[in-house]
């Protein structure tokens, strides 16, 4: 299984709201965690922020609940 996940479709945990989208790119941080960037399927509105946060995250391979492969 390789870390590379460019054009999967995941779900994670994005500061306590679930997320969905697809993976645009992978890279291994220094430390050696991979972080994935995120297209969303519907831009994140975050419970304190009260507007938009966007339609793409960050987030790391630990966070991820869901692959398309799995």
């Amino acid at each position: 299984m390789s870390w590379i996940l460019d054009g999967s479709r995941i779900k994670a945990n994005y500061c306590g709201a679930t997320v969905q989208g697809i993976v645009t790119d992978s890279r291994v941080k220094y430390g050696g965690e991979v972080q994935y960037t995120v297209k969303l399927d519907e831009a994140l509105v975050l419970p304190w922020g009260g507007r938009s946060a966007g339609d793409t995250v960050l987030v790391n391979r630990s966070e991820i609940a869901y692959r398309d492969w799995e």
